[in-house]
């Protein structure tokens, strides 16, 4: 199990690095994207938060 883990691992590690280099401005998009959903997210949790302290 714990070998098939690693192999899992280094495989998304070398396709997250194959897309970054073949395509630096899409993978630059997604993490853009991806901040902007943690973003979004974290306000809607603080707004629920604010709003059960009412």
């Amino acid at each position: 199990m714990g070998q098939a883990r690693k192999i899992a691992t280094w495989a998304v590690v070398i396709f997250v690095l194959y897309t970054i280099i073949t395509s630096p401005v899409r993978a630059a998009d997604l993490v853009q994207v991806g901040f902007t959903g943690i973003s979004h997210a974290a306000k809607a949790f603080g707004t629920f938060m604010s709003n059960l302290i009412k």
